[in-house]
């Protein structure tokens, strides 16, 4: 009887990291950021949309998109080849409420 628990307890928690690791792939754009992002940015932006590969981004002022276009480079790395494939990122200043 021992053995059928075992294997029974052995495919729930298969299932249940399965549903966590597809469930952590869909997360939304916002975890994006913050993998990407320092605390400190987060304040200042917010996510738009994900198209074709690209981000885009709202910043709240202008002195933040001329920083953060400096970042691009860093940022898109920190990406990397992880899902969703983003090739690139877009920062407009407006709304980041």
């Amino acid at each position: 009887g021992s053995f059928k628990m075992d294997t029974i307890k052995d495919i729930v928690t298969d299932v249940i990291r399965g549903l966590k690791t597809k469930k952590r792939a869909q997360d939304g754009p916002e975890l994006l950021l913050k993998r990407i992002l320092p605390k400190k940015e987060l304040g200042h932006v917010k996510f738009r949309y994900l198209r074709k590969g690209i981000l885009g981004i709202s910043v709240d002022s202008s002195s933040w998109l001329y920083q953060l276009n400096l970042q691009k480079p860093q940022l898109l790395a920190k990406l990397g080849k992880k899902p969703p494939t983003i090739k690139d990122i877009r920062f407009y200043i407006g709304e980041t409420q």
